[in-house]
C-alpha cells in the first residue's frame, strides 16, 4: 500500500470515506494495546473483523496509518494524528452525555431571570445561593429592570421566567402569574439632611428640597405622586429622573435631594451613619409582584429547579409570617385581658 495520499482530502472526507464510531474506538485501541488481536479483544470483536475494517478506512484514505510488524502495529505520523484526534472526539462525547444527564437533572446549562429590584435583594440572591449547592455549575444570569421592560422581553424569549407585575396592555392570559408580595417604599435621605433632625413634618417641607426618582410612569413614581396628590399637595417638581438605585444613592449622599426605594433595599444599602430613612405616616407599597411565566413555554430543568426552589422559599416565607402574626396577635389578647 502507498505510503503518500493520492489527493488532498476534502473537508467532508469522513463522510467520503464513512468514518464510523467503531473505526475511533479502533484506532485508540491499537494505540493502547499495539497488538490487532488484543485491541480486537477489547472491542469485543475478532482479529480478522478488526483487521478489515482498519484495512477498508486506510484504503479509502489512501495512506497506512499503522506500521504493520512480528510484534505488533505501531501508528505512523498519519495514525497518531487520527489518534490525537479520536481521542479527542470521544472524550468529548462522552462529556456530552455527562451534560445531557447533568441538564436532565438541572445541574447545569443557563437561567435567564428578569426582575424588579425588591425580589432581586431579597428572595432571589437566597434561591440561586441555594440551588447552587447541588448544582454549581448550573450558570444563572439576573437581569434587574422594571416590569413595562421586562414582561415583553419574557415574552419574546430572553428570560426564562420574571419575577415582576404584569403591566397593563400585556395579554395576561398568555402568562401564568403567581402573586409573592407587595413592595414596602420608604424615603431616604443622607444622614446629615435637615429633615432627618426633625422628629415631625409635613409632605410639603419636603418639596423644599430636590428629590431623584424614577422615570415618570414608573411604579414608585406613581406612588409618590398619588401620595401627595392625596393629601392635596402637588407633587415634587425638583427632580433627576435615573432608574438606577445606585446612581440615585449617589446623588443623596451628595446633596441635600431626597429618593424612595422598597423597604428591603433600604435596609441592604441604606444603612447608618451614611443615610437615613425619613418617617411616614402613610404606608407606602406598591401592587404586588409575582413569579411570571409563559403559559404555552415549556421551562428547561434548570429553570424549573430555581423555580422550584422560589416556591419553597415563599411558602417558608409565608409560613414565617404568619407564625410572627399569630404570636403578636396573642401577646395582644394577654395585654387586653
Amino acid at each position: 500500500m502507498k505510503s503518500q495520499p493520492l489527493d488532498l482530502l476534502p473537508p467532508d472526507w469522513f463522510l467520503r470515506v464513512r468514518l464510523k464510531f467503531r473505526h475511533l474506538q479502533l484506532f485508540v485501541a491499537l494505540d493502547d494495546y499495539r497488538n490487532l488481536h488484543r485491541a480486537a479483544e477489547r472491542l469485543g470483536m475478532s482479529q480478522p473483523a478488526a483487521s478489515k475494517l482498519l484495512g477498508e478506512l486506510e484504503h479509502m484514505l489512501g495512506v497506512s496509518l499503522f506500521d504493520r510488524h512480528s510484534r505488533g502495529v505501531t501508528p505512523n505520523w498519519y495514525g497518531e494524528s487520527l489518534i490525537r484526534h479520536a481521542r479527542g472526539m470521544l472524550t468529548s462525547l462522552a462529556q456530552a452525555g455527562d451534560e445531557i444527564n447533568a441538564l436532565n437533572e438541572g445541574n447545569a446549562g443557563t437561567v435567564s431571570i428578569g426582575t424588579v429590584l425588591a425580589p432581586a435583594v431579597t428572595l432571589l440572591a437566597s434561591a440561586v445561593e441555594r440551588v447552587h449547592r447541588d448544582s454549581p455549575h448550573l450558570e444563572v444570569n439576573i437581569d434587574v429592570g422594571v416590569s413595562r421592560n421586562l414582561v415583553p422581553r419574557l415574552r419574546d424569549g430572553e428570560f426564562d421566567f420574571a419575577i415582576a407585575r404584569i403591566p397593563g396592555g400585556m395579554p395576561a392570559g398568555d402568562f401564568v402569574f403567581e402573586e409573592i408580595g407587595e413592595e414596602a417604599l420608604c424615603f431616604v435621605c443622607r444622614a446629615g439632611h435637615p429633615l432627618a433632625r426633625e422628629d415631625d413634618f409635613d409632605l410639603a417641607s419636603m418639596l423644599d428640597f430636590p428629590w431623584v426618582l424614577q422615570p415618570p410612569g414608573a411604579l414608585m413614581r406613581q406612588r409618590v405622586e398619588h401620595l401627595f396628590l392625596h393629601h392635596k399637595v402637588a407633587p415634587p417638581q425638583r427632580i433627576i429622573n435615573t432608574p438606577d438605585i445606585y446612581m440615585a444613592l449617589a446623588m443623596v449622599d451628595k446633596s441635600d435631594s431626597i429618593t424612595v426605594t422598597t423597604r428591603e433595599v433600604a435596609d441592604l444599602l441604606c444603612t447608618q451613619p451614611r443615610f437615613a430613612i425619613l418617617p411616614s405616616t402613610d404606608a407606602l407599597s406598591v401592587q404586588p409582584f409575582g413569579l411570571i411565566s409563559l403559559r404555552e413555554r415549556r421551562m428547561s430543568p434548570g429553570a424549573a429547579k430555581l423555580m422550584s426552589t422560589l416556591h419553597q422559599m415563599i411558602r417558608e416565607r409565608r409560613a414565617h409570617e404568619s407564625g410572627q402574626a399569630s404570636a403578636a396577635s396573642a401577646r395582644y389578647r394577654d395585654v387586653t385581658l
